[in-house]
């Protein structure tokens, strides 16, 4: 491999704007975590059946991609709440492992149902900004993938001001930090489990209106942004909103710049063992112990 200046500067533009979709994937997990202290390991099966309905209304009914979220974020809460209410609510006090077991259950339930109804087939949507790219110097920055990373970070800040300044933020807020106290104070606890899990899978919504320009459909495609979303949360610190972001440009950093000094998906190497390295030494995260 020939290395230069002008490839590092690529690689680092490209993890940066990766990152942020990382980031705004991974705030709807750290976000569920922080509420309710489960990890959804079917997360990426939501991003999944998210971005097939992105696909199916871009490439079949003719819409703008980025239009898309007006049913997508709709979809996904609706159907976080359906599954919360189905699913993740008669085990909400259950022992973790039995948490940890459903989810991964519904998680491949998810996928069978993709492949059942849609094969195994990798779909790929052309869009007017598909194939849009500008300079900055010798580097080149496609359009689709800044504006995924603006749209991260817009919504990223809303959410945060959402969480930050409405009575329902503080109300999640309340919950995450005691819900017993919460609940001596009149917080609907039960209701705000419900809404939070219902808003942290309308993220993926966004995320997937944002990924349908320049990223595939498949009954498999959750698989790597769950546990790339699973890594960093316990990066950043689990249940903290700030360090989920943080943690998701990293992971785009170390992602895109691992792969100018190894070949192929060798650069995943670089992201597990990051993520082994702050296990051993700071368990707790980067973040870790502070609320937010």
């Amino acid at each position: 491999m020939i290395f230069s200046f002008e490839l590092l500067a690529q690689a680092i533009v490209m993890g940066l704007l990766i990152g942020g979709i990382y980031a705004l994937i991974s705030v709807g997990l750290s976000m569920i975590w922080g509420v309710m202290k489960i990890i959804n390991f079917a997360h990426g099966e939501f991003l999944m059946a998210a971005m097939y309905i992105a696909f199916f209304l871009t490439a079949k009914a003719g819409w703008d991609p980025y239009l898309t979220i007006f049913v997508t974020v709709p979809a996904l809460f609706l159907i976080g709440v359906f599954i919360f209410q189905l699913t993740i609510k008669p085990i909400l006090y259950d022992p973790p492992m039995n948490q940890i077991m459903l989810t991964v259950g519904l998680s491949l339930i998810m996928q069978n149902l993709a492949l059942f109804f849609f094969k195994a087939d990798v779909l790929t949507s052309s869009t007017a900004y598909t194939k849009m790219n500008f300079y900055l110097g010798e580097v080149v920055v496609r359009t689709s993938q800044l504006i995924a990373f603006i749209g991260a970070a817009i919504t990223a800040i809303m959410l945060y001001w959402f969480l930050q300044k409405t009575e329902l933020g503080r109300a999640i807020r309340a919950t995450s930090q005691n819900p017993s106290a919460a609940m001596l104070v009149g917080v609907n606890v039960r209701n705000i489990y419900l809404i939070a899990f219902g808003i942290g899978s309308a993220t993926l919504g966004v995320a997937a209106s944002l990924m349908i320009p320049f990223y595939y459909t498949s009954p498999t495609v959750g698989l790597y942004f769950g546990l790339i979303a699973y890594v960093i949360v316990v990066l950043g610190g689990l249940g903290n909103f700030i360090g989920a972001l943080v943690a998701g440009l990293i992971i785009g950093l170390t992602e895109a710049v691992g792969a100018v000094f190894l070949p192929g998906s060798f650069s995943r190497v670089i992201v597990f063992g990051l993520f082994i390295v702050v296990l051993l030494f700071r368990p707790q995260g980067i973040f870790g112990g502070k609320q937010q």
